[in-house]
């Protein structure tokens, strides 16, 4: 009979810390991976069965909110549970200053980072139960210059999870929230191009940073 592994959804699991963080925890967790990208998501899956690991690939996108419904209703008719939660799932919208910000760009990093992520956390919450685990990412961009979109944006999300964390201290699930050190990703390559990326942690070695910390 194969071992029962523990479950851990990925939510942004098909590039940069995500998915570094989904094949680091394979294969003592079997992934349930969340990404709009297919292919990215294949690669995923590779690297995860190369390790003796197994995932269960979902291309959607965390605003749809019925694939959202319906993937965690899968998730309990097929797991009953959950035992970790990790969301890395983020828009980054162009630099500009405030005054220049544009509607559509406003309304996607609301939809992806804000929305999204209250959206999530009642549809997880059930399935974590008292003892599962959830997991957010700092980047404290708010106020700063050209930010506007993205620092308000993930300040909201990082908001909810602050108040998630105080209302489970005491009954679980068990909320935290991690600062990543600078990564060498697609992300911080569209804000900082001309950066010298020598000096950047890679995703691999954040992930296991990250990780081992807990």
């Amino acid at each position: 009979m194969s071992e029962i592994r523990k479950t851990a959804l990925v939510t942004g699991a098909s590039r940069g810390l995500g998915f570094a963080m989904a094949e680091a925890l394979a294969p003592e967790y079997h992934i349930i991976a969340v990404g709009r990208t297919t292919g990215a998501l294949e690669d995923l899956d590779d690297r995860i069965q190369a390790k003796g690991g197994a995932a269960t690939l979902a291309p959607m996108d965390i605003t749809n909110k019925d694939a959202m419904g319906t993937l965690c209703r899968g998730i309990h008719d097929r797991w009953g549970h959950l035992d970790l939660w990790l969301h890395t799932a983020i828009h980054a919208a162009p630099l500009t200053p405030a005054i220049f910000v544009e509607g559509k760009d406003w309304d996607k990093s609301l939809a992806v980072n804000a929305n999204a992520t209250a959206l999530l956390i009642s549809y997880v919450a059930p399935l974590l139960g008292e003892a599962g685990q959830a997991l957010f990412f700092d980047d404290p961009r708010a106020g700063e210059k050209f930010f506007g979109s993205y620092g308000a944006t993930k300040a909201a999300q990082m908001a909810l999870v602050q108040s998630w964390v105080a209302e489970s201290e005491r009954t679980g699930p068990k909320v935290q929230i991690l600062t990543p050190n600078p990564m060498s990703t697609a992300l911080r390559a569209r804000f900082f191009p001309g950066e010298d990326r020598s000096a950047l942690a890679s995703p691999v070695d954040e992930a296991e940073r990250l990780l081992a910390a807990l």
